[in-house]
């Protein structure tokens, strides 16, 4: 191993461990240092399509994705070797090294993670040997006990690659002193040894009134402070778990309060089902001042809504069951009617079909234990079949002809991607709809019938021609996000800090 490994660990889930390691993969990689992330398993349903073993593709973490790109590296399998996709409270999909593993799902999951181990570690020695730095991401906390014998993510990890970690903490939940310090003393020396600083995040006030507290931690741990860092809500970077409710009915931390002076915003209405996935393609929506973006888990929450974008889905067949259950089917077929925009996306694509098809059972739930089919919303007269084999493509595609609330979009490029499965073709017995886009292969991936569109390409706001088709507006490109991050954690972290931690302890 030839690189310096530094850790980003924290104390609780949604401490802000993948906006610091993106944040200090952009800094490294500005120092011009050959830079790469790691997370040896992500539990996420936010994934993307990288280039995996043999020329294949394949799927990791969306916040790795974000990780390598700020490190100025191609994003690939071996950054996030295990992903587990979760489908059910009880189930999640194993991917390894970018590809679903079957035989893998119905194994416990402590047996399960001594499976997995070597193919992390593998992708981490290789990834050592090829860099001057790798930014590790750890999971959750590294201190739950229960889990500790088993968990290969955080300190197993930290300790193979001989880390310089860092333990953040959400200062503005409460309790942070106290979560840093019962997350190092409940680690065993030798791990504990890896903390080379504690990090305060969301912090909101006068850092002053901190006082004695990182002196006290320090006095205790032998670990000093090294980063309060300001509540930072506009920073761009997609939230990696999605749903993230911190205005009651709306995305927090955006601009979407702010539409300009006199300006009614855009009202979009994102359906929130439970098996949500790929959410992270829609932060550019939440960065719009004229864009008020809420989430719809009832009727009540589409009243005023503009457009109504059905997403992706882990589970297609069981998030259309909770679509129906929650009545929110009528809703949106009446707000058709009157004449609203609707886009689906993947799995929200297949929910506005005539059927949905799985006589294999490949989404087999409790909702649909056995397979068989299902009735979709009936907005687009299309049949979806699943089928075994997932799609994992990137695309180059640029729209045909539409009309309507979508006619901005015609003629215009967007790189994108595919993560589905599922076959979707016109209904036999109903009249065609519009094929609005296509793939280089000639597959329709697009279809519009009045305001309705339903697209299997993800990214569609990530294009910037998109959004000035849309909006004539203009996002901040995420090389401009990392550096901004770059910039932030340079400014807050103490001096000598980060270049110190890829000096020998």
């Amino acid at each position: 191993m030839t690189a310096r490994a530094i850790m980003v660990l924290g104390t609780t889930s949604g401490a802000g461990k993948s906006w610091l390691a993106t944040a200090l993969c952009r800094w490294y990689a500005r120092q011009g240092l050959k830079v790469a992330p790691f997370k040896a398993q992500n539990m996420s349903n936010n994934a993307r399509v990288v280039p995996g073993p043999g020329g294949r593709m394949g799927e990791i973490g969306s916040a790795q994705y974000f990780q390598a790109l700020a490190a100025r590296c191609v994003p690939e399998v071996r950054h996030n070797p295990v992903l587990l996709k979760p489908e059910h409270d009880t189930a999640s999909q194993v991917v390894v090294l970018g590809e679903v593993r079957r035989d893998l799902g119905a194994v416990p999951w402590r047996e399960r993670s001594e499976v997995l181990w070597p193919h992390a570690r593998q992708a981490l020695a290789e990834l050592m040997a090829e860099n001057d730095v790798v930014v590790i991401e750890g999971a959750g906390s590294p201190a739950e006990i229960n889990l500790h014998a088993s968990d290969y993510v955080n300190m197993r990890t930290a300790l193979v690659a001989e880390a310089a970690c860092l333990l953040v903490t959400d200062i503005d939940r409460g309790g942070a002193f106290a979560h840093l310090y019962g997350t190092w003393a409940l680690l065993p020396p030798i791990e504990a040894a890896q903390v080379r600083g504690f990090v305060l995040n969301r912090f909101r006030g006068d850092a002053a009134l901190l006082a004695p507290g990182p002196q006290q931690l320090q006095a205790l741990t032998g670990v000093p402070t090294v980063a309060t860092l300001p509540m930072w809500r506009e920073h761009g970077l997609p939230e990696e778990d999605g749903v993230y409710d911190g205005h009651a009915g709306g995305f927090a931390g955006g601009l979407a309060d702010a539409a300009g002076e006199g300006a009614r915003p855009l009202r979009v209405a994102v359906v929130a089902w439970p098996r949500i996935s790929n959410l992270d393609e829609l932060q550019a929506l939440r960065n719009l001042p004229q864009v008020r973006l809420v989430w719809a888990r009832q009727p009540a929450d589409l009243d005023g809504a503009d457009w109504i974008v059905l997403p992706g889905s882990k589970l297609t067949s069981a998030d259309l069951a909770w679509l129906r259950a929650k009545r929110l089917d009528a809703a949106i077929a009446a707000h058709v009617q009157r004449g609203g925009a609707v886009l689906g996306i993947c799995g929200g694509l297949q929910v506005l079909g005539e059927t949905l098809s799985d006589p294999d059972g490949v989404e087999s739930s409790t909702v649909q234990p056995f397979g068989g089919n299902a009735p979709g919303l009936g907005l687009l007269p299309l049949v979806t079949r699943f089928e075994r084999e997932k799609r994992l493509t990137p695309v180059r595609v640029t729209f045909g002809a539409l009309d309507g609330a979508w006619a901005a979009l015609s003629g215009v490029a967007l790189d994108g991607y595919e993560i589905h499965q599922g076959v979707t073709v016109f209904h036999p017995s109903l009249a065609r709809c519009a094929e609005v886009l296509r793939n280089p292969a000639g597959e329709v991936l697009g279809w519009q019938q009045g305001n309705v569109l339903g697209l299997y390409a993800h990214g569609l706001f990530e294009s910037s021609a998109v959004l000035q088709a849309l909006f004539g507006a203009r996002c901040r490109t995420f090389d401009e996000v990392f550096d901004g991050l770059a910039d932030f954690i340079d400014r807050h972290f103490e001096p000598g800090v980060l270049a110190g931690l890829i000096q020998p302890a």
